[in-house]
């Protein structure tokens, strides 16, 4: 008797819904037990201990991406899954997703950082001597500055800023 693993002919796509923040938890624990899965990834900056930094989160919050054949292979034990909510339904039956789509995210270049503010975004300094003025942000100068233009004295004025000073207005 052979022990390799049957080739899957009708296998498509389909959409886990993971526990809130669980999605690396299910992802893991789906591929233990043999199942091909893809969860999709960004780098985003976030204010961590008043610092930014830059951390990996899932594309999609609470979602993930499993590759099943519904004639051969035991769905059961995925619902029983650390870290797994449910498969996506619509009805009694699965969503299954294009297999054009997984391909998409998976070849698609890596996401572009997604920064705490984007240029042009209006903004407002929360702490510090300028504390409450607003203005507008223009772009980034290293890890933990930034240049903001503010209306100072009836004038724009670009300045340089601590990143973790600034919140959206």
């Amino acid at each position: 008797m052979s022990s390799e693993i049957p080739e899957i002919n009708n296998a498509a796509w389909y959409v886990v819904h993971t526990r809130p923040r669980q999605e690396a938890r299910a992802l893991e624990n789906l591929q233990n037990q043999g199942f091909t899965c893809f969860l999709p990834t960004m780098q985003v900056q976030k204010l961590r201990n008043q610092k930014v930094q830059t951390i990996t989160e899932p594309m999609f919050s609470r979602y993930l991406f499993i590759e099943l054949d519904d004639t051969t292979q035991n769905w059961g034990p995925i619902r029983s899954t650390l870290g797994v909510s449910k498969l996506v339904s619509f009805g009694p039956q699965p969503a299954k997703v294009s297999p054009d789509f997984i391909a998409f995210l998976k070849e698609a270049p890596p996401e572009t950082l997604e920064r705490m503010f984007a240029p042009g975004d209006n903004i407002q300094v929360a702490s510090g001597p300028l504390a409450g003025l607003e203005g507008k942000y223009i772009a980034h100068d290293g890890e933990t500055r930034a240049f903001v233009l503010v209306d100072l004295l009836g004038q724009p004025q670009k300045l340089r800023m601590a990143v973790d000073s600034l919140r959206v207005a």
